[in-house]
């Protein structure tokens, strides 16, 4: 199947688990897909896994200036997207009283504001029209134990693509979606 094929995609955190396996599919449909890892080792193995049709590049979601700088690469990479899956993400499963600034902070930055200043930083390079994924999860619908500041961070991504649709699918041909997956055995869960 080419279900894919001709377009550009981005996935973040595309370098393990549920990402490296949406990029091997979106290879598999004939997607051109460029993905992100934080991780030297994770770097590395997807690279094997994907081979060297696809760029592989480093990128802390921490780092706002990378993130724009992402942004920047993509668009001298591909012209334009039209498929991005913004699935770079963390979790901290934690009692509430264990919790600190530092661990909550380190949570919103990544699962939340990377994916907000991200989003913005592409905006230019995404085609119209294009269509841009969210990873939340079913911790931001649920209330499971010990998943209190994670599943704010999820519930967060869901409000962002509901407003982004408002504001964005009329004036730029952006369309956003969210997925909320269960618990799934990759690295990030364990």
């Amino acid at each position: 199947m080419n279900r894919l094929a001709g377009k550009r995609a981005l996935i973040t955190g595309g370098t393990s688990g549920i990402g490296l396996e949406t990029a091997r599919r979106f290879l598999a449909e004939g997607a051109d897909v460029l993905v992100t890892g934080v991780t030297p080792a994770s770097i590395d193995k997807a690279r094997q896994i994907l081979g060297d049709k696809v760029p592989v590049v480093q990128a802390d979601a921490r780092d706002l200036d990378a993130q724009r700088a992402l942004a920047k690469r993509v668009g001298e990479h591909f012209g334009e997207l039209d498929v991005v899956f913004l699935n770079a993400g963390v979790s901290d499963w934690r009692p509430f009283e264990e919790h600190t600034e530092d661990s909550f902070d380190r949570l919103f930055d990544i699962n939340v504001k990377s994916v907000f200043f991200l989003t913005q930083a592409l905006v230019p390079v995404l085609a119209n029209p294009s269509s841009v994924i969210l990873n939340a999860s079913n911790s931001a619908h649920g209330g499971y134990g010990q998943s209190n500041a994670y599943a704010a961070t999820k519930a967060a991504v869901g409000s962002l693509m509901r407003s982004w649709n408002a504001d964005l699918l009329r004036s730029h041909g952006i369309r956003f979606n969210a997925v909320s997956p269960g618990p799934v055995n990759t690295p990030l869960y364990s």
